[in-house]
C-alpha cells in the first residue's frame, strides 16, 4: 500500500489545487465588471489589467495591440501613439518647435549639416559642422542615438529650454549653448529655379498645410524670372494632404476639368473638378515622377495625364490609391484610418493591389520591382490590372499600380561599379562631404555661387583623399572600377559639398544638371514648339 500514497496524495493534491485556483479565479472574475458593449480586446485588456500576476504598464502594452491591430486592416491605416503625435502632425504642418537645425548622425554622434538662417541656434552662435554630445549635461553619443531619439531631445514645447554640449573644430574645450526652442519652418517646396533661361524648375518633396502657397510663390518667381515652360518635379514625394495637391492640379487645367474623385463606404463621393481660374493654364508642363512619387504626386500626374494636359515623365509611380482621415482618441493618440478609395477623372484607381493581413508582401512591391528590372527597362513592368482607361484625347492608360509615365526613363548603370556601389550603400561619399566641408569650411563659405563652387572643387582633386577614405572604412580599391564611376562619384560628392554650403538652393542646381530624366525632360520642352499632346487640347 505504501507504494500507492505518493502518487494518490499527489493526485488530490493537484484536484485541490486546481478547485482552490478555479475558486480563487472564480473571486477575481467576479472583481472584473464587463460592460455588455465591451469587445473582446477590451474584456482582455481589462482582464490583464486587473488579475496579471505583476503589474504591468497598459499604456505600452494597448499602444502594441492596437498598433498591431490597425496594421491588419490596409497597409496606409495606423495607430500613432501619444509620445509621437506631435512628430507625426509635424511632418505635414507648418511648423514644428525646435531649435533650428539640420543633422546628420555620423559615427554614433549628432553632426549639425546647417544651421537654419534667423533660427534658435544660430542666434546662441551654434555653427554649422559643430557636433552635439551633451544635451542637458547627460552624455549623448553612443550606438543607442538614432534619428528619433535626436528630434525627441531637440524638438520641444516653444519657449522651453535646451542646453547643448558641443565639439567644434578648433576649440579645445566643451562648448555650451543654451537655445531657447522656437517655431522652425516645415518647407515643401525644396527649390524653384532657371534651368535654361525659358524653362523653370520647382521640386516639391511633400504636400503639407503651406505646400500650396509655396508653389504659387516659386512659380510666380520662376515666371518674373523669364519661364515660359515648367518642370514639376515630383520624385520621391510621398504624398499628403490632398486637398494641397487639387489646388496645385487646378492652376493648370481649364474649367471643368476633373481633377480627382473619391468614395467609400461610409464616405460620400467626392468631386474635384478645376473652376477655371488657372494662372497656369496654358503654359507647356513636364511633371516628373518615380517609384517613390505617391498619393497626392499621383493626384496631381493623374489629373494632368488624364487631361493630356502635361507630359509625365520618368518611372512608373508607388501607387497608393487609399484616402487616410485622422481621428483623435481620448488619451492624445490618434487613428489614421483609410475611409475611402480616389479615383483618376479617367476612373483609375491607381492603388496597387494588397491582401488583408499580408503588409509584408506589400511593403517588398518595391523590391520586386527593383528584381524584375522594372527601374531599367519599361518592358520588365508588370501591371497586375489590365483594365483599360482613356484620357481626354483618347488615349489608352491604365489603373491598378501607380501611374505610369508618358515617356519612361530608365536608370542608367553604365558607370555603375561594385566599388562605387558600396561606397554609397555605405553612405561613405555623404560622410566625405561633410568631413571635407568642415576642412575647408574656411575657404568654401567666401563662394557663393554653385558653379564657382563646383570649379573649386574640381581643382581640389579631392579623389585620392576619398578614395582613401574609403579604404581605412574598409573598401578594398580598385582602381579600375574608381577611374570607371569617377563621373559618378565627383557628381555626387561635389553636390553634397555644395548643399553644406548653399543648401538646397546649389545642390539641385548641380545634381540635375546631369540627371537623365531631368535631361529628358529638357528635350521636350526645347523642341521648340509646344507638346503635341498640349497644342491638340489647350482651349485655343
Amino acid at each position: 500500500m505504501k507504494k500507492y500514497i505518493f502518487p494518490v496524495l499527489t493526485v488530490v493534491a493537484l484536484i485541490i489545487g486546481f478547485f482552490v485556483g478555479n475558486g480563487i479565479a472564480n473571486k477575481a472574475n467576479a472583481q472584473v465588471r464587463f460592460n455588455l458593449r465591451m469587445s473582446k480586446v477590451d474584456q482582455m485588456l481589462q482582464y490583464m489589467d486587473q488579475l496579471y500576476v505583476e503589474e504591468i504598464d497598459m499604456d505600452s502594452i494597448t499602444d502594441v495591440v492596437m498598433s498591431d491591430f490597425v496594421e491588419k486592416l490596409d497597409p496606409h491605416s495606423s495607430y500613432i501613439p501619444k509620445k509621437d503625435i506631435d512628430i507625426v502632425n509635424s511632418e505635414l504642418g507648418g511648423s514644428f518647435s525646435g531649435i533650428g537645425v539640420q543633422f546628420t548622425i555620423q559615427q554614433d554622434t549628432v553632426c549639425i549639416v546647417q544651421v537654419i538662417s534667423g533660427g534658435p541656434s544660430e542666434g546662441v552662435g551654434v555653427l554649422a559642422g559643430d557636433k552635439i554630445v551633451e544635451v542637458d549635461d547627460s552624455v549623448f553619443v553612443g550606438k543607442k542615438i538614432n534619428t528619433e531619439r535626436v528630434m525627441h531631445k531637440l524638438r520641444g514645447e516653444k519657449g522651453t529650454k535646451v542646453k547643448l554640449g558641443i565639439v567644434r573644430q578648433g576649440a579645445s574645450e566643451l562648448l555650451h549653448f543654451t537655445v531657447v526652442r522656437g517655431d522652425i519652418p516645415v518647407h515643401s517646396m525644396d527649390v524653384a529655379y532657371m534651368i535654361t533661361p525659358e524653362i523653370g524648375f520647382i521640386r516639391i518633396n511633400k504636400f503639407s498645410e503651406t505646400t500650396y502657397d509655396e508653389f504659387m510663390q516659386g512659380m510666380a518667381q520662376l515666371r518674373t524670372a523669364g519661364a515660359k515652360s515648367y518642370i514639376v518635379d515630383l520624385r520621391e514625394n510621398s504624398g499628403g494632404y490632398m486637398d494641397r495637391a487639387i489646388k496645385m492640379a487646378n492652376e493648370f487645367l481649364p474649367a471643368g476639368s476633373g481633377i480627382v474623385y473619391s468614395e467609400g463606404r461610409a464616405y460620400p463621393r467626392f468631386e474635384a473638378n478645376a473652376n477655371g481660374l488657372g494662372r497656369f493654364k496654358d503654359v507647356p508642363l513636364v511633371v516628373l515622377i518615380d517609384n517613390f512619387s505617391a498619393s497626392a504626386s499621383e493626384i496631381f500626374a493623374g489629373a494632368m495625364q488624364d487631361n493630356d494636359r502635361a507630359t509625365i515623365i520618368g518611372r512608373r509611380s508607388f501607387g497608393k490609391g487609399l484616402v487616410q482621415q485622422q481621428y483623435s482618441l481620448l488619451d492624445g493618440s490618434a487613428l489614421r484610418l483609410t475611409v475611402a478609395r480616389y479615383y483618376t477623372p479617367s476612373g483609375r484607381c491607381i492603388q496597387k493591389p494588397y491582401e488583408l493581413g499580408h503588409q509584408e508582401d506589400y511593403q517588398k512591391d518595391l523590391l520586386e520591382r527593383l528584381e524584375h528590372g522594372e527601374l531599367y527597362s519599361k518592358d520588365s513592368v508588370v501591371v497586375k490590372d489590365s483594365t483599360v482607361y482613356y484620357t481626354k484625347g483618347g488615349r489608352i492608360v491604365y489603373g491598378g499600380g501607380g501611374i505610369m509615365p508618358d515617356i519612361f526613363v530608365g536608370r542608367d548603370t553604365t558607370l555603375n561599379t561594385p566599388w562605387y556601389n558600396i561606397c554609397v550603400n555605405r553612405a561613405l561619399t555623404y560622410q566625405f562631404a561633410y568631413k571635407y566641408t568642415n576642412k575647408h569650411r574656411k575657404e568654401l563659405e567666401k563662394i557663393h555661387d554653385w558653379r564657382e563652387m563646383e570649379k573649386y572643387l574640381k581643382k581640389s582633386n579631392w579623389l585620392k583623399e576619398f578614395v582613401d577614405f574609403a579604404e581605412s572604412q574598409g573598401v578594398e580599391r580598385n582602381e579600375k572600377e574608381i577611374a570607371k564611376s569617377r563621373p559618378l562619384l565627383e557628381r555626387l560628392i561635389n553636390s553634397y559639398i555644395v548643399r553644406n554650403i548653399l543648401g538646397d538652393e546649389g545642390f539641385f542646381p548641380l545634381f540635375e544638371r546631369d540627371d537623365e530624366i531631368t535631361k529628358r525632360a529638357l528635350e521636350e520642352l526645347e523642341k521648340g514648339k509646344k507638346n503635341l499632346l498640349m497644342d491638340k487640347y489647350l482651349p485655343k
